[in-house]
């Protein structure tokens, strides 16, 4: 239900982008910046909801503190403030999928996101005997 509501949220965005005038363009910034709050908070109760092992909630934490810092961004009234928590998402993002890159967590892939998975080549493909 979190995730339907992040994406109304979303459609509000990109309709106050479609017709500016639809609310005040003070409030742009904590339009901007709800749905990335609400798809980190959703993102983790997903993971409660899958329980994962510890490494991949490492990486969850870090990708739901990217979209968060990200948010914070969003509408910090201190330009500088906003700098740095944009710098920090960045990085948190960077991260992120560096840590794909490399293989990190070495898990399989959750099959509910669609993603594909290769196994490694020193790994032999398990064979069913009961076939043969």
């Amino acid at each position: 239900m979190l995730g339907v509501i992040t994406m109304v949220c979303v459609a509000v965005l990109l309709a106050c982008d479609v017709f500016p005038t639809l609310l005040p363009a003070s409030t742009h910034g904590f339009v901007e910046a709800v749905p990335l709050a609400l798809i980190a908070l959703a993102y983790l109760l997903y993971q409660i909801m899958h329980r994962p092992p510890l490494r991949e909630w490492i990486k969850a934490i870090l990708l739901a503190a990217a979209f968060l810092f990200w948010s914070a961004n969003q509408f910090w009234p201190n330009p500088r403030q906003a700098t740095i928590f944009n710098d920090i998402a960045i990085s948190l993002f960077v991260l992120d999928v560096f840590l794909v890159m490399i293989g990190w967590p070495a898990a399989s892939p959750d099959e509910s996101f669609a993603e594909t998975y290769s196994r490694p080549d020193n790994q032999p493909a398990h064979q069913d005997q009961s076939n043969q």
